[in-house]
């Protein structure tokens, strides 16, 4: 999809900032980025899960600002269409209506080309296939937002992996000295866990956040342009008769 380029940007700068850091600060920003035993040599997992944070912390943050930008008001529910194929049914010029909301790309065009395509079949059947048509669209925006509530769910998780192991690593120091363990080595092990819990809520956090954001605009707006497309397909209402109570329809496609 032409917005998943947008999910490196974060972790382009995320790694263009740590390595450009000056020399005064990099020795501070290194425990944030690199876990390490209590001699000072790497430790391999609780790096690793550090920087498996540092990525779906990027990778959430490139995909918020791609679903922000792909439910926005103007390809949900754009005026300009509405204005448009308002003229067309008001000049009984269904068939260009129909080709205009079907071109759109737009939530609303969709839907309204689903329905449309119902004309035939009566009132009904058209209300039938907006409501259908319209559910399913709302259902598949909010599928596609759920990838940012199970980063939120997971990533506490990885941290809370790395919180004991580096526990574990810290209680390995202790029996390994005796019970008289060096506060150098324990603090390895202690490092280890508080780094990876505070990179497991920086992912969550704002994930969670911005699924939530999304949500309920998806919700808010989508079932704006659904009224605004039953609206609009207000010109198919068949039309009673004053004389005979019988339906009439008020436009035929």
């Amino acid at each position: 999809m032409k917005w998943r380029p947008l999910c490196w940007i974060p972790f382009l700068l995320i790694t263009t900032g740590t390595t450009a850091a000056a020399p005064a600060a990099r020795s501070f920003a290194a425990a944030f980025f690199i876990s390490r035993d209590g001699d000072g040599s790497v430790e391999v997992l609780g790096t690793a899960v550090t920087w498996l944070l540092l990525c779906l912390s990027a990778g959430a943050v490139g995909l918020a600002i791609a679903l922000a930008s792909d439910n926005r008001r103007s390809t949900i529910l754009p005026d300009d269409l509405v204005d448009a194929v308002r003229s067309d049914i008001a000049a009984k010029r269904y068939r260009e209506a129909m080709e205009r909301a079907e071109a759109s790309g737009s939530f609303l065009g969709r839907i309204l080309s689903d329905a449309m395509q119902q004309a035939p079949h009566g009132w009904n059947a058209v209300i039938r296939a907006l409501e259908q048509a319209s559910e399913e669209r709302t259902v598949a925006r909010l599928r596609r937002i759920e990838v940012l509530n199970i980063i939120g769910q997971v990533s506490p998780m990885i941290g809370l992996f790395g919180t004991v192991y580096g526990m574990i690593l810290a209680f390995s120091a202790i029996v390994a000295s005796g019970g008289a363990a060096d506060p150098v080595m324990l603090a390895g092990g202690i490092g280890t866990a508080l780094t990876t819990t505070f990179w497991g809520l920086v992912v969550a956090i704002p994930s969670l956040a911005a699924c939530a954001m999304l949500r309920g605009r998806i919700d808010a707006v989508t079932a704006e342009a659904t009224l605004a497309a039953e609206d609009l397909l207000g010109g198919f209402r068949p039309r009673r008769r004053a004389s005979s109570g019988g339906a009439e329809p008020r436009t035929e496609t």
